[in-house]
């Protein structure tokens, strides 16, 4: 099975590309959506270029393709742009991470039948505790890049999740009432080491903040 990887250079698309890795399928190339525009309702904004770093390290072909965001036609722009890097062919199917979100999952879907690709997300409806402890348990090194929810303030942005990162993180979405996985929106994530990628990446970052939320923007990174 050759397969292109969706990827924001976060936890689950990460976790993802690990899953087709494991099943021993040829991941022939990552593919970053990079918005122009100021918001997407389908896809991250902060910190995606990393996943550039992250195919380099994983030794995977990277493209990125770019959209204005506007939801009537950010995925016609993505799937101009998949048309452009598949060529004559020579891919059987797209995998994304999606969680949980029916919109997401469902116009991947549409667009991979409309290019005649199969489509896996194969981590769709995992438990959100157990999800988040596997991430850590299996290596994934994660750090929070955005925050937008009652209980995580700024200090937040920065955060790599270790088990006791992520026990404060539970403790929170309990007490808060959040989604511990982030599905809600409530953080956006960047993965800056995984049992894929050799080496890890270091990342020199800036602070931002508008009202409730938090976020780092990127000035400078590298894989070590």
């Amino acid at each position: 099975m050759r397969v292109l990887a969706l990827s924001s250079g976060g936890k689950d698309s990460c976790y993802a590309i690990w899953w087709a890795l494991m099943r021993g399928w040829d991941v022939v190339g990552i593919i970053t959506v990079r918005v122009t525009g100021d918001d997407s309702m389908m896809f991250q904004l902060p910190t995606v270029g990393i996943a550039r770093l992250q195919a380099d390290a994983g030794g995977i072909p990277w493209h990125e393709v770019e959209v204005e965001g506007h939801e009537e036609v950010e995925m016609i722009e993505l799937e101009q742009g998949i048309r452009r890097i598949t060529g004559d062919g020579g891919v059987d199917a797209i995998i994304c991470g999606a969680l949980r979100s029916d919109y997401q999952k469902t116009r991947v879907e549409r667009m991979c039948e409309r290019l005649g690709l199969l489509s896996f997300t194969p981590l769709w409806h995992h438990h959100a505790d157990q999800h988040m402890v596997e991430l850590v348990d299996h290596g994934f090194d994660i750090m929070l890049t955005s925050v937008s929810a009652e209980g995580l303030g700024h200090e937040w942005v920065g955060t790599q999740l270790d088990s006791d990162a992520l026990e404060r993180l539970c403790i929170l979405s309990t007490t808060h009432r959040f989604n511990v996985d982030g599905e809600g929106g409530e953080f956006e994530t960047a993965v800056v080491a995984a049992p894929w990628m050799n080496g890890a990446i270091e990342m020199k970052c800036s602070h931002h903040s508008r009202g409730v939320r938090h976020w780092l923007q990127i000035e400078h990174s590298g894989v070590v």
